[in-house]
């Protein structure tokens, strides 16, 4: 039934035909990401001059590598081949995450979460990702695969290693293998790390150089800081604070909360809760980047996992779960003349503009609150 009601309303409340926001109707990010590969491709400057929709170039060098296949989907169709693609690796990545808490993948379990991913698919982050043709989820899964394997793997360390390559992000998972004193994982991801960038400057040095010694530093490149989607800690400084947020400022707040979410991951990874953990991590990433847009969220999607989890066996659980599945929906507005999908993007009718317009960030100080109450009540010494 929850299943059939977020399809339904992932359909009803926007039209999905609608110019620029039915889900349909989108492909942007898909268009950048190939239409990078076909830059390097012909030789021409990737960082220096926009690309396609008059847009800028932000990601890694070696993400165009990785996009060459892109070129290769057919035209006119090609938006929809990869939104089925991210829908089929929505549905992969809650059945990791079951199997991450324990589960075996039997057919109940299959059945469940193909039930969740069609509610999951009405998540903002998740919405967004699927319209714009992004490519969170594939980050996503490489992380959560990563986590996944012993931690005995020599291969571990290789998906945090090739995400962070692609999109610079994922890297603070370097940081949650030390937390775990995973020390092998840890030098595989830097490692890897650094082979992606060895790569891409061996096969594209011009576009490299450019890249690391110029339009890695410029955040500005992205959008404005202040821009309602960049829901971060620095955006939400800047939006409350009315300016630019000062650097140490910015700096001081993030080394607290990524302090304070390691001994969390910590915690919790000794107690047993590895999916909680990880997922705690994700959400940290996203918090502490300069920038991270709405669709770099989807780790609400392994937190409603291990939230239906904890609903089986109590059913208090369920209040959290619909309370998660509220603030991250994909709820619309209607304005004069545009429409919005988000509740941060909504007017402050009911809620102070300074909160809501911040609503992500602050559903993490209250997962984060959250989660180090459950990390203190856990044994310190339960396997993962």
């Amino acid at each position: 039934m929850i299943a059939t009601a977020a399809t339904v309303l992932l359909f009803t409340t926007v039209n999905p035909r609608m110019p620029y926001t039915g889900l349909f109707m989108g492909g942007a990010d898909l268009d950048v990401y190939r239409d990078g590969a076909r830059h390097v491709m012909a030789g021409l400057p990737l960082y220096t001059e926009p690309v396609i929709h008059g847009l800028l170039y932000t990601y890694t060098p070696f993400s165009t590598l990785m996009f060459l296949p892109f070129g290769l989907l057919p035209g006119e169709i090609d938006k929809y081949i990869w939104m089925g693609v991210n829908v089929v690796l929505l549905a992969a990545i809650v059945a990791l995450c079951w199997r991450m808490l324990g589960y075996r993948l039997g057919g109940h379990a299959v059945a469940v979460s193909t039930l969740l991913t069609c509610s999951f698919a009405f998540l903002e982050p998740v919405r967004t990702t699927l319209f714009y043709g992004q490519i969170n989820l594939v980050l996503m899964a490489l992380v959560l695969w990563d986590a996944y394997r012993d931690e005995h793997s020599r291969l571990k360390g290789i998906g945090v290693g090739i995400a962070a390559g692609i999109k610079l992000t994922p890297a603070y998972f370097v940081l949650y293998y030390l937390a775990l004193r995973q020390w092998r994982a840890a030098a595989v991801a830097t490692v890897t790390i650094a082979a992606t960038i060895g790569v891409s400057w061996a096969v594209l040095p011009r576009d490299s150089w450019q890249y690391w010694t110029e339009t890695f530093f410029d955040s500005t490149r992205i959008a404005d800081e202040g821009h309602a989607a960049n829901q971060s800690l620095r955006g939400a400084l800047t939006r409350i604070i009315g300016e630019p947020t000062p650097t140490w400022l910015w700096l001081l707040l993030a080394a607290i909360i990524i302090a304070v979410s390691l001994w969390v991951v910590a915690r919790l990874h000794r107690g047993g809760e590895t999916l909680l953990a990880v997922t705690i991590a994700g959400f940290t990433a996203s918090v502490v980047s300069p920038f991270s847009w709405s669709h770099h969220w989807v780790w609400f999607v392994p937190l409603l996992v291990w939230t239906v989890h904890r609903a089986l066996t109590n059913a208090w659980w369920w209040l959290g779960t619909v309370a998660l599945f509220g603030v991250a929906g994909s709820w619309a507005y209607q304005f004069p003349g545009r429409l919005v999908v988000g509740l941060y993007l909504f007017p402050p009718t009911w809620i102070p503009w300074d909160v809501l317009v911040n609503l992500y960030v602050l559903a993490y100080s209250a997962i984060l609150a959250g989660a180090a109450v459950i990390a203190r009540r856990l044994p310190r010494d339960r396997a993962p």
